[in-house]
């Protein structure tokens, strides 16, 4: 049997990120996960945040590994992952929430603008969207170090590259949702929140 994925980075982050989720999340119910990778985010989320159902996706291939996680922790409050690829269909679900980590910079433009152009589909009218990563403001780089990841993901992948802060505001804001924080977090990377 092979082993569960692992992302340090996961393990790194995770709290912080958990400690502003208990507020900005704490009147939803329904949470849907873009990106859920190894499924760390997921299982430590929804342990800590009992009130939650949190919904699981990722593309057909992380599928395996994500059910791994979420199997051994054997949580009540996450169902089944789903196989969502942003560029193809989605799957009927509906939430009152939506969070996302370290998936832009990964993600083709293209793609993130279908990510947003889909989520009145799949959100309610009063939903929050929680979004984490590094971002560039005014068209620079916050750090040496963010400059350095931008080039070693453009390098790897030419579509990849950490996003604007700007435009990824204008593209929330075509959704229909208003920027209601923008959270310093460790190792230069933001949370966004955005609410409807």
């Amino acid at each position: 049997m092979s082993e569960k994925p692992f992302a340090p980075s996961c393990e790194r982050n995770r709290d912080v990120i958990l400690e502003q989720l208990r507020s900005v999340f704490a009147a939803r119910s329904k949470v849907l996960e873009i990106g859920s990778g190894t499924g760390q985010h997921a299982v430590h989320f929804a342990a800590a945040l009992p009130h939650l159902s949190w919904q699981c996706t990722d593309r057909p291939d992380m599928l395996a590994g994500l059910r791994m996680w979420l199997d051994d922790a054997a949580l009540p409050n996450t169902p089944p992952p789903l196989s969502l690829d942003v560029a193809g269909d989605w799957p009927a679900v509906s939430a009152d929430a939506l969070f996302t980590a370290n998936t832009l910079h990964i993600m083709a433009w293209s793609e993130v603008v279908r990510l947003f152009a889909m989520l009145p589909t799949v959100l309610a009218p009063s939903a929050t969207l929680a979004i984490y990563g590094p971002f560039n403001y005014d068209g620079r780089f916050t750090s040496d170090s963010n400059e350095a990841f931008d080039r070693s993901l453009r390098e790897g992948a030419p579509h990849r590259g950490i996003r604007d802060f700007e435009a990824v505001r204008a593209l929330a804001e075509g959704a229909g949702f208003a920027l209601e924080k923008d959270c310093a977090m460790p190792a230069n990377n933001r949370l966004l929140v955005f609410a409807r």
